[in-house]
C-alpha cells in the first residue's frame, strides 16, 4: 500500500470531488474529526451572508412571514429524505439533550403503569444524564443501564432480557460515540415493541454517516445534533423525530409559545399545534438554523446510499493499514470489525493513546480526537476525506511512535481532548 496507489484510489472514486465543496485552507492538515465537527460547506458561507445581509440587515422582522418561521419544519422535510421518514415527523429544534428531555419524559407520562427506562453503558453520557434527571422527575422511575459484553459491543442479548412489561422505553445510540458500533435499528426496534415499549434513538453519530431508515425499522422516537456528519457549525440545532401516530399521543413538556396551537392568539392557556410543531418550544435559532442547510443539501446531492458506500470503503482501507503499519506498534483495534456494524468512524487504543493524540495534532498537522481510558477516534467524513488523508495520516502516526514525539507531552489540565 503506497501513496500513489491511495491517490488513485482517490482519482477513481466518483464522490471524491466533493471534497472541493468545503473549505480546506491548509491542504497540510488532516482532518479527522468530523464525528465532532464537521467542516465548513463553501456554500454556507454565501446562505449566511444572505441571511445576514438581506434577510435580517434588509428585511429585519418581515422575514418572519418570508421563510423563517417554517425553516424549522422545511428543514426537518429535508432531513426526513436522509433518514427514512415521513417530511411531516422531523423537526428541527433546541439541542440534542433538551429534545431527548422532552421526549423520553413524554414517553415516560404517556405509560403510567411502565415506569423503567432501559438503555446501555455505550450511550452518551449526556443521554444517560438526562434520563437520570427524567427518572427523579417521576415518582417510580428507574433507569437499567446494561453493560457491554466487552466496551466495544452492544449488549444485544443482555438488553433483551432487560426489556419488559415494565419498561416504558428504550433508549440507545444508533451508532455509539466511542466504538462506532451500529445496532441493527430494526431488529432491536421489533425486540422492544414485541415487550410493548416505545424506542428512541440518538442518532447523533449516524445522521450523515450511515443508512438510517427510521420508517423502515418502525423507529418511534429519534433525536440527533446536526454539527457532526451533517456539517451544520457549531452548537448547531438538533433534531427529533416523532412517529406520525404518536404525535397526538405524546405531549411536549416544554410547552412554550412556538408549539401553542395558535402562537400570536396570545391565549393564556396552553393548547398544543397540530403533529411534530407541538414539540417545538421557544423562538427558533434563524442564524444557526439556517447554517444547517447547506450540509444537508450536499448528502441529498451525493445519496446516502453513495456515502455509506464511500464510509466503508475509507474505513476498510484504514483497517487494512492499521493490521499492516500500526498493529505491531501497540496499537488495538477498538471498533467493530464488521462494517456492517460499524459508523464511520474508527476507533484504536493504546497505552499513550492520549499523549500519542496530541502529538497528533501539534506535531503531525493531524486533528482526530481522544475518549479515555485509551481510545484514539478517527472520524472518516465521506464527503471530505480520502484515501491519501488516511494514508498520510497513518504515516505521520507510525512517526509519532518511531521518534517517540508523544513523550514531550502531559496531559494535565487539557478541557477539551
Amino acid at each position: 500500500m503506497t501513496l500513489a496507489q491511495a491517490q488513485q484510489l482517490d482519482a477513481g472514486d466518483p464522490l471524491t470531488a466533493f471534497r472541493e465543496r468545503f473549505v480546506i485552507d491548509d491542504p497540510d492538515l488532516i482532518y479527522l474529526d468530523g464525528n465532532s465537527l464537521g467542516r465548513l460547506p463553501h456554500d454556507t458561507i454565501e446562505r449566511m451572508e444572505a441571511v445576514i445581509h438581506h434577510e435580517w440587515g434588509n428585511r429585519l422582522i418581515r422575514s418572519w412571514n418570508e421563510g423563517w418561521f417554517e425553516l424549522p419544519n422545511r428543514l426537518g422535510g429535508k432531513l426526513a429524505r436522509l433518514l427514512g421518514t415521513r417530511q411531516d415527523e422531523i423537526i428541527l429544534a433546541d439541542s440534542t439533550s433538551v429534545n431527548l428531555f422532552k421526549l423520553i419524559l413524554a414517553a415516560v407520562l404517556a405509560q403510567p403503569d411502565r415506569r423503567k427506562i432501559v438503555t446501555d453503558n455505550l450511550n452518551f453520557p449526556s443521554d444517560l444524564y438526562i434520563l437520570q434527571g427524567v427518572s427523579s422527575l417521576v415518582p417510580g422511575c428507574r433507569v437499567a443501564i446494561v453493560p457491554s459484553p466487552d466496551g466495544i459491543h452492544g449488549p444485544v442479548e443482555a438488553l433483551a432480557e432487560a426489556i419488559d412489561e415494565e419498561t416504558a422505553i428504550v433508549t440507545l445510540s444508533h451508532t455509539v460515540f466511542k466504538s462506532g458500533y451500529t445496532y441493527d435499528m430494526a431488529a432491536m426496534t421489533a425486540q422492544a415493541h414485541h415487550a410493548g415499549s416505545l424506542v428512541l434513538w440518538d442518532l447523533s453519530h449516524a445522521a450523515g454517516s450511515v443508512t438510517v431508515d427510521l420508517n423502515g425499522a418502525a423507529a418511534d422516537l429519534a433525536v440527533g445534533c446536526t454539527y457532526k456528519y451533517l456539517n451544520g457549525g457549531p452548537g448547531a440545532p438538533a433534531f427529533l423525530y416523532v412517529r406520525r401516530d404518536l404525535q397526538e399521543v405524546l405531549s411536549n413538556p416544554i410547552s412554550g409559545w412556538i408549539g401553542q396551537h395558535e402562537p400570536f392568539d396570545f391565549d393564556l392557556k396552553y393548547r398544543p399545534a397540530i403533529g411534530i410543531q407541538r414539540f417545538l418550544t421557544g423562538t427558533p435559532p434563524i442564524l444557526s438554523l439556517s447554517a444547517v442547510e447547506p450540509g444537508i443539501d450536499l448528502l441529498l446531492e451525493a445519496g446516502m446510499e453513495n456515502v455509506r458506500a464511500r464510509s466503508v470503503r475509507l474505513s476498510e482501507y484504514f483497517i487494512a493499514l492499521w493490521e499492516e503499519r500500526l498493529a505491531s506498534l501497540g496499537f488495538r483495534f477498538n471498533s467493530p470489525r464488521d462494517a456492517a456494524t460499524r459508523g464511520s468512524h474508527v476507533s484504536l487504543g493504546h497505552d499513550e493513546g492520549l499523549r500519542i493524540n496530541l502529538a497528533l495534532i501539534h506535531d503531525m498537522k493531524v486533528v482526530p480526537d481522544f475518549r479515555r481510558p485509551d481510545t484514539i477516534r478517527f472520524g472518516i467524513a465521506p464527503l471530505y476525506n480520502t484515501y491519501t488523508d488516511i494514508f498520510i495520516a497513518v504515516e505521520r502516526l507510525r512517526g509519532i511512535i518511531n521518534d517517540r514525539l508523544y513523550e514531550k507531552y502531559e496531559p494535565a489540565g487539557l478541557t477539551v481532548t
